[in-house]
């Protein structure tokens, strides 16, 4: 994983700009990320304190890598639950 940027099975992300006076590092390369260019913010599922603001290029690179996968993404390879039909027939089938 990047450095700084906490280990999660998904990610959520959004697109973001600020007119705060704030500069952030991109978890990604080592170059500075002023708050009012437009970047993405990236929020690691269940770790609001790990969130990280990155440059969109940056952004695109990771995801186009699969270092980056939304929810449905990883949704997706995530093994399938038995429909509730095939529950009930093996409940009176057992």
């Amino acid at each position: 994983m990047s450095r700084g940027l906490v280990a999660a099975p998904w990610y959520e992300l959004r697109r973001a700009q600020s007119t705060k006076p704030s500069t952030y590092t991109c978890p990604f390369c080592p170059r500075k990320l002023p708050a009012f260019s437009e970047h993405v913010l990236i929020r690691p599922v269940g770790q609001g304190e790990g969130r990280r603001h990155a440059h969109l290029a940056c952004v695109q690179r990771a995801r186009a890598a699969g270092r980056l996968p939304s929810r449905d993404e990883w949704q997706a390879t995530q093994p399938r639950r038995r429909g509730l039909l095939a529950r009930l027939l093996r409940r009176t089938a057992g």
